[in-house]
């Protein structure tokens, strides 16, 4: 049986929520059961992840005794940095976009390691589009590359696959596809399977649109 805690974060990366949440009960389960605390509070904070990406922000939140104010503490006592990249891009959508920027911003101080911080920065950049003026969207560019560059230099494909999918949106929103274009499809095709995933289909539905005919 594979690590629940491990398979739990993958179920979260594919976007599989049903695997996720089992995975997290099993952890639940097993860290009280044998009096792991720490394990525990990591299951409830997976489970807040999976609850606020299904969409119930405040049910997800009361998992956390602190809420949000907690969760922005420069010395958040378990660092789980992942959850905070979901918690903000949950926030956003709920429209607490000020929220999930100080949650972001938190995170980014936090990651003292950087291995985190390329989908930290990413995420920045989205809420920064948000504001809708050509000065942002240049910002929002500059961040994303930072965040292409972190990935790639940490070998971490999946994030760069996911800066790229937000920098190639912006470029065909800026009216630059051909740039778009060039961004992602590279990355996209250095993968050799998980075509079923959810960033790999967000990928290539965008690269479908910008018309790419020389993706395979």
């Amino acid at each position: 049986m594979p690590s629940p805690f491990g398979a739990c974060q993958a179920a979260l990366w594919v976007g599989n929520l049903a695997a996720a949440g089992h995975y997290s009960e099993i952890l639940l389960d097993h860290s009280r059961k044998h009096g792991l605390p720490l394990l525990s509070a990591f299951g409830s904070l997976l489970q807040m992840v999976i609850l606020t990406k299904a969409g119930d922000l405040e049910a997800g939140l009361r998992l956390l005794p602190g809420g949000l104010a907690e969760i922005a503490e420069p010395n958040f006592k378990f660092r789980f940095l992942p959850g905070l990249s979901e918690l903000a891009e949950a926030l956003t959508l709920t429209g607490r976009i000020a929220e999930g920027l100080a949650v972001l911003e938190a995170g980014i101080e936090q990651s003292e390691a950087g291995w985190v911080t390329p989908e930290l920065l990413r995420l920045r950049g989205e809420l920064f589009l948000l504001h809708s003026t050509p000065a942002i969207a240049e910002t929002a560019e500059d961040i994303f590359r930072q965040a292409l560059d972190g990935a790639h230099q940490q070998g971490a494909l999946s994030w760069e696959l996911r800066a790229a999918t937000s920098l190639a949106r912006l470029l065909r929103d800026r009216g630059r596809s051909a740039d778009a274009v060039a961004c992602l499809h590279p990355i996209y095709d250095r993968f050799t399977e998980g075509f079923g995933t959810a960033d790999l289909i967000v990928a290539k539905r965008l690269l479908d649109e910008l018309g790419d005919t020389h993706r395979r």
